[in-house]
């Protein structure tokens, strides 16, 4: 009986995100700033009350690359640290583990931007201080890596009119992200929009950065 319960509890929560998944990715696009002052007022509820009309940050970010996992699937594309069994490449061996690094790979974004945030605040950065500003970044940062991640794939593609998607399905996912993010810095620290575009443009490159070694590790 135990078993079923949890299979009933596990069931409904995997349906729910069928219709949760798409309502938050619509508010992530259309009105990134309202959802992440949501996310403020979150943090003042129960844990059992938090999320309740939205899907949690992470969980969000995971689907999100799930998504894009899966249309790169769909176009017949094999990921390339998957096919190669060269140095740390060999830890990641079936599309479980590549979505795994994906996730900590743009995980990165939110991490970097909100330590910035944390910094620029004047708050001792620790690990309580830095768990709400990395939840907020989490949003924009699924929006982020599903149009980088579909705009990648559609690249790759044998077709030149899903190239040419792909490429500007790219540049929008950076510039949206940028001009998002320079948006939510100006009006949490207060500051001009220029300066809150260059503290950001510091935080996108540190991320950037990241992503670049841990891709340098994973194909070499």
């Amino acid at each position: 009986m135990k078993w079923l319960n949890s299979l009933d509890e596990l069931l409904y929560e995997v349906m729910s995100w069928l219709l949760f998944f798409p309502l938050t990715l619509w508010r992530a696009v259309f009105r990134p700033i309202e959802i992440m002052e949501q996310i403020e007022r979150e943090a003042a509820l129960p844990d059992d009350q938090q999320y309740a009309a939205l899907l949690s940050p992470p969980l969000f970010l995971a689907l999100a690359l799930l998504l894009a996992h899966s249309v790169a699937t769909v176009l017949g594309q094999t990921d390339e640290i998957i096919a190669n069994r060269h140095g740390l490449a060999g830890l990641v061996s079936d599309n479980g583990s590549a979505l795994v690094l994906r996730v900590i790979v743009f995980a990165s974004f939110p991490l970097f931007l909100a330590a910035r945030l944390v910094r620029r605040s004047g708050i001792a950065l620790d690990r309580g201080a830095l768990r709400q500003p990395f939840y907020e970044q989490c949003y924009p940062a699924a929006v982020f890596a599903l149009a980088v991640s579909i705009g990648t794939s559609l690249g790759m593609d044998g077709h030149p009119q899903a190239r040419s998607a792909g490429h500007i399905l790219l540049l929008l996912g950076i510039v949206n992200y940028w001009s998002v993010e320079a948006r939510w810095f100006a009006k949490v620290l207060a500051i001009g929009p220029l300066r809150a575009a260059g503290i950001v443009s510091v935080g996108i490159l540190e991320g950037a950065v990241f992503v670049f070694v841990v891709g340098f590790l994973f194909t070499r």
